[in-house]
């Protein structure tokens, strides 16, 4: 599971997304590009006003639980994590992408939405977050992927 997690693994992933991007939307990819790294930005920058806000340390630093806790590659974070950065993340990058390859791929809306709970559940397995963390996380990424979904046919039709 701690690859997983490494977004490092994902890279070819998101070479082959910006490929079908491109392609289907030619002139239109930089807005698309651009909207996509503002989105996952502002999902980061929420996740971690949440994590400095509430002060709800991760399990694997949780005193109460930490010898509990099996930390993959004493990987641990730092040391709140209510929210997931990676949950939001992940899922607002999946919810933002279903409309823009809808009717490309049959099994895509499915795929993506597994690939985003994968990386979530992860979370989870290895040591570094409460369920709670990332089904909250993934509430933020579906509304930040919707929206910034929404914006960006809204802002295509007018460009």
């Amino acid at each position: 599971m701690y690859w997983v997690s490494n977004k490092f693994i994902w890279i070819p992933l998101y070479l082959w997304f910006c490929y079908e991007i491109i392609k289907k939307y030619k002139m239109q990819t930089i807005l698309l590009l651009v909207m996509v790294a503002v989105m996952i930005t502002l999902s980061d920058q929420i996740t971690v006003f949440f994590k400095n806000y509430f002060e709800r340390p991760r399990p694997c630093h949780d005193e109460h639980i930490s010898h509990l806790v099996h930390v993959v590659k004493d990987a641990c974070g730092g040391p709140y994590g209510f929210i997931s950065g990676h949950a939001s993340s992940s899922f607002s990058l999946a919810i933002f992408l279903i409309p823009v390859f809808r009717g490309r791929f049959r099994y895509f809306t499915p795929l993506i939405i597994m690939w985003a709970s994968l990386v979530a559940y992860s979370r989870v397995y290895l040591g570094v977050h409460y369920p709670a963390d990332i089904v909250c996380g993934a509430l933020l990424g579906i509304l930040l992927g919707y929206l910034f979904a929404k914006l960006f046919f809204l802002l295509k039709i007018t460009v």
